[in-house]
């Protein structure tokens, strides 16, 4: 039996969980929220985590019923992921990791992501679309290791969809993607946006760019007729709608690529943006005329958390990883197939 404490904080969203074998114990979090317009900088958003994580440890051991003593091994996000916040927790879960007198593991961020979507779907071996607001890659499990076949070649879609919604003042509570799929089902007219795969790579910025051009015309000083037509004018309702439209394309046509290389049955969406659920028809759609499936958790699991720092970092102890306290640091860029998966066997 290996109870697992693990700490997440690479991003904007501080989060504490607690697994006993594949038992949830507790799953908390806390979310830095900025004005609308304005994004997270790292060293605002290390001082929430900072402010937050001691209160947020308390509860999380409060809901598990459990003591200090009774858990096996302290795990933290060793990156990838914001340079201040990455350390603000690391530095927490070292300290308690050694009052506690308790081994420590890194956990490389997107494995976390991997590991928590397999095992609340229960998915056997999936092609992994991981999209959040820092990463977007097309994964397949091959040879011990989680291997990258098709990425972003510049921001992540996640960032896309935010900065967007900084673009058109939309609010960061929840989430800026949120709103913008929740904006995007009032959409009723689509602009056709450039649509930018490069063999099993996509782009963003380029779309993000055209359309900021149809959000702040007069900004960009573009040519509009003063005669045109209300009718024809574009809402933002329609530009979240087109933008979603266009972006998710791309992300199935890429991910139905990697599926028929693979020779898989199965799609896990993993990270925040898999929320979304368009997102998630578009891929069933696909998975569906492929005689595949989908399989996707919900708010609790994809969005950045703890609790999937816990369960890697539990798999990890158990198949016997360990980690000495020099290595105990951060790695703001820590690809996904750099980590040895010692975990799995087929």
């Amino acid at each position: 039996m290996v109870i697992a404490i693990g700490f997440e904080g690479s991003a904007n969203k501080l989060g504490i969980g607690i697994i006993k074998d594949g038992e949830v114990l507790a799953n908390v979090r806390k979310t830095y929220i900025t004005p609308p317009g304005e994004g997270f900088l790292p060293k605002e958003t290390a001082e929430h985590h900072r402010s937050k994580i001691l209160d947020l440890l308390k509860e999380a051991l409060s809901v598990a019923k459990i003591s200090p003593d009774v858990i096996d091994v302290v795990c933290y996000t060793k990156g990838p992921g914001m340079a201040p916040p990455l350390l603000t927790v690391a530095i927490v879960a070292r300290t308690i990791a050694q009052i506690w007198n308790k081994p420590i593991l890194g956990v490389n961020h997107c494995i976390g992501h991997i590991e928590m979507g397999r095992f609340i779907t229960k998915a056997q071996n999936p092609t992994v679309l991981y999209v959040s607001g820092g990463n977007t890659q097309v994964i397949a499990y091959s040879m011990k290791r989680y291997r990258i076949f098709g990425e972003t070649i510049d921001i992540a879609v996640g960032n896309c969809l935010d900065r967007f919604a900084r673009i058109i003042k939309l609010s960061n509570d929840p989430s800026p993607g949120y709103n913008i799929e929740q904006m995007a089902k009032k959409g009723e007219k689509f602009l056709k946006l450039p649509y930018t795969v490069k063999g099993m790579d996509v782009s963003f910025s380029g779309i993000l760019s055209f359309i900021e051009k149809e959000a702040n015309p007069a900004k960009f000083k573009k040519n509009i007729k003063k005669t045109i037509d209300e009718k024809d004018k574009l809402t933002d309702a329609d530009l979240c709608f087109s933008l979603q439209e266009t972006l998710f394309a791309m992300l199935v046509e890429t991910t139905e690529r990697a599926m028929a290389h693979c020779g898989s049955e199965e799609v896990l969406i993993v990270g925040g943006v898999g929320c979304n659920e368009r997102l998630q028809e578009m891929m069933r759609i696909m998975c569906e005329e492929r005689g595949g499936k989908l399989f996707a958790t919900d708010e609790r699991f994809c969005i950045d958390n703890g609790l999937m720092i816990a369960h890697a970092g539990a798999e990890m102890f158990k198949s016997g990883t360990r980690m000495s306290w020099n290595d105990a640091t951060v790695t703001q860029r820590y690809r996904t197939d750099e980590v040895l998966v010692t975990w799995r066997d087929d």
